[in-house]
């Protein structure tokens, strides 16, 4: 795949990059090492203000950095102006949270009394450089996410971004640099996918983490076992969206249109299989399907448009095949299930909800990374959870319901992440992050987040 700048609302190719050679990689892992030695040994307050910094940037920033998304990879502007938002917002908590999140812990002296030792504490080290290899979706905040926790851990970092946001790859390392950050301490590597598994290899770098595809997380994580390096996924998900009886039924039609669409249907934590009551059915699908009928499809740019277009060709070309396949085996197209007739340039795609979906069509058990919603119907409790759970995936769940008994049972059996009771799931800085089954391992954000690449050191003294 070329490394290039696409308008996904026009195809027009608007740059293109040359890749890194060899040499240019060999200088950026050498200045990573070198700025690791300098980094780590700086303190939490020393590493805040730099981080802070970054945040002011790009606040004072937000319009034009939000216009470089929407133009690279196709959300509506107003989802990017809160995507940047969100991003300088992380930044400040952990520069507010780091020290305390990393503080040394000091076990009760009574249950290390037979230890034998005088003092005992533990202490979160940092690890090292650490490669991102990072997803187009949420351009910027896939980054910040692990950057912010990482670099105020004392690591460095080595971006490799999708090859369709080259921009915005190149931004964030400007935007590291103007914020006083060393040379070295943040840097991205305009490589293709190629190029991973050398740099993966390289000793210099002590671990990965990928948010991406199951197949890229395969690859990434063979290689970082083969190396014995520390490895975070988050792959992908077909999070479950439960509707029962006790539910605002309204609200929750209504929710659910901006959980399945929202940044264009692109998004690992979208609500994808939306799985009814069949007392609250009828109500809940005339809703959803009138709200997603009425989704303004159009310039991303433009105030007013809800839904702009696929990031990429190839994404859009997915989408179809999954929509057609259905189509095929009986499923109905309640909405949607075909290119805007309005819309001949650009990579766009009608809001769809299909009914009648069956275990046999793909659909049903692979992720669907655009507009288009699946709808069940079920008759209990117990056959929501089995549906919900029928999937190779388990990033993060939704339920509705105000029963506090049902609430128990899904908590206690929703095979998830997380578990959101009545509202759209959401990352947030203070919160972990990540699944389980195919959607990875190991947690982003948080006090979890932040520990995931610190080498945890027991400290005995005799």
């Amino acid at each position: 795949m070329a490394i290039a700048t696409i308008n996904p609302a026009t195809g027009e190719t608007l740059e293109t990059f040359e890749a890194l050679d060899a040499d240019a990689v060999e200088t950026r892992l050498a200045r990573a090492a070198s700025a690791f030695e300098v980094h780590r040994r700086t303190s939490f307050g020393e590493r805040a203000v730099l981080l802070r910094a970054a945040a002011d940037l790009l606040s004072a920033e937000r319009e034009a950095d939000a216009a470089l998304l929407t133009l690279e990879m196709g959300k509506p502007l107003a989802q990017a102006l809160a995507e940047v938002d969100k991003c300088a917002r992380a930044m400040r908590w952990y520069a507010e949270h780091a020290e305390a999140l990393l503080a040394d812990e000091h076990p009760a002296p009574a249950d290390v009394a037979d230890s034998g030792a005088s003092a005992v504490h533990v202490r979160y080290r940092p690890l090292g450089p650490v490669l991102a290899v990072m997803p187009w979706n949420f351009p910027l905040w896939q980054v910040v996410r692990f950057a912010a926790p990482a670099l105020m851990a004392g690591n460095t970092a080595l971006l490799k971004h999708a090859s369709n946001v080259p921009r915005t790859a190149l931004l964030l390392e400007d935007l590291f640099t103007r914020a006083g950050y060393p040379v070295g301490c943040f840097q991205t590597l305009l490589v293709g996918s190629g190029a991973i598994e050398a740099v993966l290899r390289d000793p210099r770098v002590a671990a990965v983490t990928l948010t991406g595809s199951e197949g890229a997380g395969r690859s990434v994580a063979a290689i970082a076992g083969d190396e014995i390096k520390k490895s975070v996924l988050e792959l992908g998900g077909s999070d479950p969206f439960l509707v029962l009886p006790s539910a605002d039924v309204q609200r929750a039609a209504k929710v659910a249109v901006t959980a399945r669409v929202q940044n264009n249907g692109q998004s690992c934590i979208a609500a994808k299989r939306f799985i009814v009551h069949a007392d609250v059915y009828e109500e809940f699908a005339a809703a959803f399907v009138a709200g997603m009928s009425a989704l303004r499809v159009g310039d991303p740019m433009a105030a007013g448009t809800d839904v702009g277009p696929l990031a990429t060709e190839s994404g859009r070309a997915d989408l179809e095949e999954l929509v057609d396949d259905a189509l095929r085996h009986g499923a109905k197209a309640q909405c949607g299930g075909r290119r805007p007739q309005d819309r001949p340039a650009g990579w766009f795609y009608e809001p769809t909800v299909l009914t009648e979906i069956t275990p046999e069509m793909r659909i049903h058990r692979e992720e669907c990374f655009g507009p288009v919603a699946t709808l069940y119907r079920v008759d209990s409790l117990e056959q929501a959870v089995a549906l919900a759970n029928d999937s190779s995936f388990g990033l993060s769940s939704n339920a509705w319901t105000t029963d506090p008994q049902e609430q128990a049972v899904l908590e206690r059996d929703l095979q998830a992440g997380a578990v959101f009771f009545n509202g759209m799931t959401a990352s947030h800085p203070a919160l972990p992050f990540g699944g389980v089954k195919r959607s990875g391992y190991g947690r982003e954000l948080s006090a979890q987040g932040i520990r995931e690449f610190c080498n945890v050191t027991t400290v005995w003294y005799g």
